[in-house]
């Protein structure tokens, strides 16, 4: 009995791939679509306009932490300086971006060089977003009246960011996964 369940865990491979695969495409596609919305944009913002590789994307971005909208919140002077800030603008590209991602890795079965480049892009894109933690500020904790601040106290922007090192993870396994099928189709 427990070598039979041993045996079945251990043929769970090409199904936890799959999962795998599964799953960066419905983060992507969904997190894409939600790009469009105001109050996902709103919520880049810190990351975008700390970040040194980003940061050009925005017309203003050290302006940012005086028009803030809280999630769920839509103050209109905010919402002007967003649109002025290029928010919106990045935001959607961004969203373009992310759901062509999405489409590349889910075509894997049909076209795997195109499914491994797109899993490059994505674990590339995760290093990116996985900078955030040194780079912005608000992964942190801050300094208010606890004593629990900084690092290691990642705030809930912190928690968000750290989960993509299982992206990366996935990033590899979709890659790995692609090319071996290209390979084997070109033999």
């Amino acid at each position: 009995m427990k070598t039979a369940i041993i045996s079945a865990v251990a043929n769970l491979e090409q199904l936890g791939k799959n999962v795998v695969r599964f799953g960066i495409v419905i983060v992507f596609l969904w997190i894409g679509f939600l790009k469009f919305f105001t109050y996902e944009a709103d919520g880049i913002v810190p990351f975008v306009a700390n970040s040194p590789f980003m940061s050009f994307f925005y017309n203003s971005p050290g302006e940012y932490k005086e028009h803030v909208n809280k999630e769920g919140e839509l103050i209109p002077e905010n919402h002007k300086w967003n649109i002025e800030n290029n928010t919106y603008g990045f935001a959607n590209s961004l969203g373009i971006f992310l759901i062509f991602l999405a489409v590349l890795v889910a075509i894997h079965n049909w076209y795997p060089l195109a499914s491994m480049i797109g899993s490059i892009l994505i674990f590339i894109l995760t290093m990116g977003t996985l900078s955030f933690l040194v780079t912005t500020p608000e992964s942190w904790v801050p300094h208010l009246t606890d004593k629990q601040y900084g690092f290691p106290f990642l705030s809930g922007r912190g928690r968000l960011v750290i989960k993509d090192i299982v992206i990366l993870g996935a990033a590899l396994i979709t890659m790995s996964e692609s090319a071996k099928s290209y390979l084997k189709q070109k033999r």
